[in-house]
């Protein structure tokens, strides 16, 4: 497969430097997984649906769907998530598209519902997220279900905090613009971190959301605030503290004065 470069170079960089795959396997991957299948769950018909899982990286999410029995279409920009994803497809069966958020090649009203995994993240200018939620909107049946998620405005900042390098001048800058106009922009000289994106406040991705011509139907904090815990990794891996922890985060998920705790979060809206 001949590589194309859909998106800005520094992402496709950084992707293809990283591993995704891994990602959910480490630190609060784990957790940001398994509350993502749950929150799909809640939307995703019992009975067979056609899936659009836009910017889905590897396939880790269009995998468990289509084992579910779903029909399911991987659209991703990364030359090197769509070759890890087709490894995928031979036992799940689902379909491996390079493509773009902002030009989707299904016709309209195809889908019952569209799950946006990583434009949101990436699109720094408005116009391009407004592009990627039209379409989004295009493909989707009358009645269908945007899932979209995001990164908060004030994950970078939080995790300074809690890992004290909130004083290091270009990690405070880049937090400073993360929490002023939501541009994410890592430092040269701290690898590891996305390179390019936007980060949410909640009201500004109802907004756009909603002036895309979606009804808002709801938006969920994806893990939380229960990551704070002074011993989350010890309580994770202790079935009752766990519980508690879950049970925390079940109650207080949908807390518009608490999402902006949790690193990432999930809009719902119907077409």
């Amino acid at each position: 497969m001949k590589s194309r470069i859909l998106i800005q170079k520094g992402i496709d960089d950084f992707y293809s430097k990283t591993s995704e795959e891994t990602r959910l396997q480490i630190g609060l991957g784990p957790l940001e997984f398994e509350r993502n299948k749950n929150l799909i769950s809640r939307f995703i018909s019992q009975k067979p649906s056609i899936v659009l899982d836009v910017g889905g990286g590897p396939g880790i999410y269009s995998e468990w769907m289509a084992k579910n029995g779903h029909t399911v279409y991987l659209v991703e920009p990364v030359l090197k998530h769509i070759k890890q994803a087709q490894k995928r497809a031979k036992k799940a069966k689902f379909e491996c598209i390079q493509g773009e958020a902002g030009n989707l090649k299904f016709e309209n009203n195809f889908a019952d519902i569209v799950i946006l995994h990583g434009p949101l993240y990436h699109l720094q200018d408005e116009k391009k997220r407004n592009d990627c939620l039209k379409e989004a909107r295009r493909v989707l049946k009358p009645g269908g279900i945007l899932l979209g998620f995001a990164i908060n405005y004030t994950a970078s900042t939080i995790v300074a905090l809690i890992q004290g390098v909130i004083g290091h001048s270009e990690f405070f800058s880049m937090c400073r613009e993360e929490l002023t106009s939501g541009i994410h922009d890592a430092p040269k000289n701290m690898p590891g971190i996305l390179s390019h994106g936007y980060y949410y406040k909640q009201e500004d991705l109802i907004k756009e959301v909603e002036e895309c011509s979606f009804e808002f139907l709801d938006i969920f904090a994806v893990e939380g605030f229960i990551w704070l815990d002074k011993n989350y990794f010890e309580s994770q891996s202790n079935p009752s503290k766990q519980k508690i922890l879950m049970e925390l985060l079940k109650i207080t998920e949908n807390d518009k004065n608490l999402i902006s705790f949790s690193p990432h979060m999930m809009i719902a809206a119907k077409k």
